[in-house]
């Protein structure tokens, strides 16, 4: 019978899953090395939500066959280690999409309608001082930079499609590829950075995305600008960002992760004028949880059995 840790809080019916396949699980809500170490040592598989797989923890699993996360990001897990163990490591491709899609747009409304500054006006009684929130704009017919256009990139997209908005791509993978992206348009960094409104963000953290939106791209923006990043901290200059709204060049901002998380409690970006923030739960709707921890499951069994589904594997080039 295979071993199978979860480490952090699984939905039921991923759990439920695996014992239907008579997969013993461990459960652990436990995320230091030290224990981890322990913990995990003779499971042949590794579920993971937000704790961090190094190989001083990897390293320690003898029998281990696969890691899946719980989520489509995977920088807390040591790749290095697992491709030079030919350890595949899977995500939930399919799972999250629609959430963090719906939460983009949430926070596109948000921002540009000012929602939080008028909630404040009802409830402190300045009802009739609404012509003091300024500057509301529509998305209708507005220009929108999606950079990545992966799964949640084309159904931010999709949704976007329904304010009749211009969609701009920056995706220079998918472009070299050749893949048609009508009827949106690619175009180069610098041109979607100095002509859209919003802007939403779809890349993974690397060495050569952190910091990929910083001054430099900021300044680039218009002063009418929405930036939204739910994508992964560290890839907006949070320092940079602050001084862009404090000065008033970027209309407002959406985000959903930072670069330390959670945020220290005297980080000034908590205190940013015109700027919605959200503890990292775009994807933790009640359904998307049941998606992704199903996923997560058979991602898991499937390459137990030796029959991976190699859309969800990263490395699938060890395979």
């Amino acid at each position: 019978m295979f071993k199978v840790a979860l480490v952090g809080e699984f939905h039921n019916v991923g759990k439920e899953y695996l014992k239907n396949n008579k997969i013993n699980i461990v459960e652990t809500l436990k995320y230091e090395a030290e224990d981890l170490k322990n913990i995990l040592s003779d499971c042949d598989a590794i579920g993971i939500r937000t704790a961090k797989l190094p190989e001083e923890v990897l390293s320690k699993c003898k029998n281990l066959k696969v890691v899946a996360r719980h989520g489509v990001g995977y920088d807390s897990v040591d790749l290095n280690y697992l491709n030079q163990n030919k350890i595949p490591l899977a995500i939930t491709g399919s799972s999250n999409a629609v959430a963090v899609a719906e939460h983009v747009i949430a926070m596109f409304l948000s921002l540009s309608k000012k929602i939080l500054a008028s909630n404040q006006t009802v409830t402190q009684g300045q009802y009739t001082k609404k012509t003091m929130i300024q500057n509301t704009v529509e998305l209708y017919k507005k220009k929108v930079l999606i950079i990545g256009f992966g799964r949640i990139g084309k159904e931010v997209a999709k949704r976007l499609s329904a304010f009749d908005t211009e969609i701009l791509i920056y995706d220079p993978f998918l472009k070299d590829s050749g893949i048609d992206v009508k009827p949106y348009t690619f175009v180069d960094l610098q041109t979607g950075l100095k002509e859209s409104n919003f802007i939403t963000i779809h890349i993974p953290l690397s060495k050569d995305t952190e910091n990929f939106i910083s001054h430099k791209e900021l300044s680039l923006m218009k002063s009418d600008t929405i930036l939204v990043n739910t994508s992964r901290g560290g890839i907006v200059n949070q320092h940079d960002l602050l001084n862009s709204l404090e000065q008033g060049k970027l209309l407002g901002a959406g985000l959903d992760v930072y670069t330390v998380e959670p945020p220290p409690k005297d980080d000034p970006i908590l205190t940013a004028p015109n700027i919605i923030l959200t503890p990292h739960n775009a994807a933790l709707t009640i359904e998307c949880r049941m998606r992704m921890s199903l996923e997560t499951a058979k991602n898991i069994l499937s390459v137990l059995e030796n029959n991976p589904n190699l859309e969800n594997i990263v490395n699938k080039n060890i395979l």
